[in-house]
């Protein structure tokens, strides 16, 4: 009883927020954004090559990695099999630091995003198609950079709002996941970006205001729970 009051309290607290944060965006409320409104995106771009390194001495384990509702129950409103794996940097400000070890120059050049809340490998199998569905929070702007791009056509693609747009290997993609959107890989090969969450420029109060809502979206069971399940994936997979 108490915990869906808490819920449903937190539920409108969020919404009003959504409000004030489109309001005072400072780069306007839209489904997708130029990425070089935001200067770190060329400059992370430039560290494609090493983290496609990286990222191709995990794949011949890629059956290893978790599935994403594994590590995050929720998601399986989503993805119920195996066709969304997950390689985490960071989860709601929670450092993986197995990961982080294991990827160095992806985790360097991951410091290069300010206010980044979200970071990780971001795997759709063959013929994944992800359903239609919205963030739940718009105090952050979702980055992708294309790393293992099978194609640049409708086959492995993503929708947000009524915006349809194609990854490229080391382009970059930011756009608002509380629009509603899609993605699907129609190939027969492997899409993998590069998955980053990053809270929305906003002014100095708004700002204040934004961050204290990520703090409680932290210590929340949905983060804590997820946590717990990274943090095991990780001792198991590292021994």
């Amino acid at each position: 009883m108490l915990r869906n009051l808490v819920s449903r309290v937190l539920f409108r607290v969020l919404r009003e927020m959504e409000q004030l944060n489109r309001r005072y965006s400072l780069h306007g409320d839209h489904p997708f954004f130029e990425p070089s409104d935001f200067a770190w995106t060329r400059q992370l771009a430039l560290h494609t090559e090493a983290i496609q390194k990286e990222l191709d001495a995990l794949l011949p384990q890629v059956e290893r990695l978790p599935n994403f509702q594994d590590i995050s129950p929720d998601q399986a409103m989503l993805t119920t099999d195996a066709g969304w794996k997950t390689f985490f940097f960071r989860g709601y400000g929670v450092e993986c630091e197995g990961n982080r070890r294991k990827c160095p120059n992806t985790a360097k050049a991951l410091e290069l995003v300010p206010g980044m809340s979200t970071a990780f490998f971001s795997i759709l199998a063959p013929g994944k198609v992800l359903p239609p569905h919205r963030g739940p929070y718009n105090g952050v702007l979702r980055y992708h950079l294309g790393l293992r791009i099978p194609a640049s056509d409708d086959t492995c693609a993503i929708r947000v709002d009524n915006e349809q747009r194609s990854w490229g290997e080391g382009e970059s993609l930011v756009f608002d996941d509380t629009y509603q959107h899609e993605a699907w890989n129609r190939t027969p090969h492997w899409r993998i970006v590069l998955f980053v969450d990053f809270l929305r420029p906003l002014p100095l109060i708004p700002r204040l205001l934004n961050n204290a809502m990520m703090a409680i979206i932290r210590a929340t069971p949905f983060v804590r729970v997820a946590a717990r399940n990274q943090a095991r994936w990780e001792a198991s997979f590292y021994g």
